[in-house]
């Protein structure tokens, strides 16, 4: 079963930033993961591949100090960045992860956080990936794997979500034999565990924005009846909880 691709200039470029802004601590925990992940080299310039609102980009440029192009198709999302996510290392350009306005080996680090699924030619944007970035250095991919599923919350009250993203996501396997034979070696893989909110409350806030791109496959009958369930419980939560999840972060690296 096929999915239609997400429009992020007509839908979901309006609630993303206030639905998927980074809490300080995970802002921290996504910080400490880049770096452990990163090689160890220095860093002194990245790129953050399919950059949408700048959730990271200005992330990466705090961590290594160094500038970072954020590359993103959708106009709308970065008209956003460029409002919410302005950084003085940080420049937001248009472009796709198959065609990067990046020169032959100019990027010692990239990351493609959530976007991996997203992209048309996987092939054609694994060798663009490896002409940007040079020998020796890491590439980044924070993704659900449909052969590593996680057991998030919104699969409680989105029951076809959890079907939806085990079609829509690669597998470990396909994605490590892609880049394989782009020229990346899998260097590491790790779960990171983040904070998505404080509460249910706030978890229930976050999604009124419909900032979840597996939304969109969702009926609205079926989006309507989830978030009637969250709000229920939301309302009967008498000590705040926070909503943890956990995403699997790949490390590559350029032979």
């Amino acid at each position: 079963m096929g999915h239609k691709r997400v429009d992020y200039d007509t839908t979901q470029h309006a609630g993303y930033a206030k639905g998927r802004r980074l809490l300080p601590v995970s802002r921290r925990t996504w910080m400490r993961a880049f770096r452990e992940l990163s090689g160890g080299r220095r860093v002194t310039a990245a790129v953050d591949v399919g950059s949408g609102t700048g959730r990271f980009t200005p992330v990466l440029a705090d961590e290594f100090a160094a500038p970072v192009t954020g590359v993103e198709p959708s106009e709308r999302m970065r008209e956003v960045a460029l409002v919410e996510s302005a950084h003085p290392l940080v420049t937001y350009v248009p472009g796709h992860a198959a065609d990067l306005p990046i020169a032959d080996g100019a990027a010692d680090l990239a990351l493609m956080f959530l976007v991996w699924h997203h992209v048309p030619d996987k092939p054609a944007a694994a060798r663009e990936l490896a002409r940007v970035l040079a020998p020796g250095t890491r590439l980044l991919i924070a993704t659900t794997f449909a052969d590593r599923p996680k057991d998030l919350l919104t699969y409680r009250y989105f029951p076809r979500a959890r079907e939806i993203d085990l079609e829509v996501f690669p597998t470990l396997g396909d994605t490590a034999a892609l880049f394989d034979g782009a020229g990346f070696d899998r260097a590491a893989l790790t779960e990171v565990h983040h904070r998505s909110a404080d509460s249910l409350a706030e978890y229930t806030r976050r999604q009124r924005m419909r900032a979840l791109s597996v939304y969109e496959h969702l009926s609205d009958r079926e989006y309507r009846d989830g978030m009637a369930a969250m709000e229920a419980d939301a309302a009967a939560e008498t000590e705040p909880r926070p909503v943890e999840s956990g995403c699997d972060l790949l490390a590559l690296t350029r032979r």
